[in-house]
Formats: structure tokens, C-alpha cells, sequence
């Protein structure tokens, strides 16, 4: 049972960084510049999450919605 419980884990992470390289390839394909924002971007998206389910003790489909809304943000005002 744990070995199956691994490979959901690792999947999950896994997507996780694909999604990551994704992000990475796009604007390196379309700007041609290496935006090291990127990784930024995505741990005020973690920690948003942390935030609204751990403090505030909100469900996970309110932090998500929340999460893209402040990275949504953060992404501006960096631009």
C-alpha cells in the first residue's frame, strides 16, 4: 500500500515540475529570455495557499482560486 501511495505522491510532484518547466519553456520560446521570476511567482502561489487553508482555514477549491488571483497580481505588478 505505501508503494502505491509513493507513485500518487511522485506523480503529483512530477506534474508539479512539468507544469514549472512548462512555464519556462513558453516564455524562453516566445521572448527568448530566461525570466527567473518564474520560481517567484510560484512560491507566492504556495504560500498564498498556506495561508488561506492553514490560517485562515479555508477549503482547498477557495485557496486555488485565491492562489491564481494573487499570482495574477504579482505577475503585473512585476511587469
Amino acid at each position: 500500500m505505501d508503494f502505491i501511495t509513493q507513485v500518487i505522491n511522485g506523480l503529483g510532484l512530477g506534474s508539479i515540475y512539468a507544469l514549472v518547466a512548462l512555464g519556462y519553456s513558453m516564455v524562453y520560446g516566445i521572448v527568448q529570455l530566461i525570466n527567473f521570476a518564474h520560481g517567484d511567482i510560484i512560491m507566492v502561489g504556495g504560500y498564498s495557499v498556506y495561508l488561506v487553508m492553514v490560517i485562515y482555514g479555508l477549503p482547498v477549491w477557495v485557496a486555488i482560486p485565491v492562489s491564481i488571483i494573487v499570482c495574477a497580481l504579482a505577475g503585473m505588478l512585476i511587469e
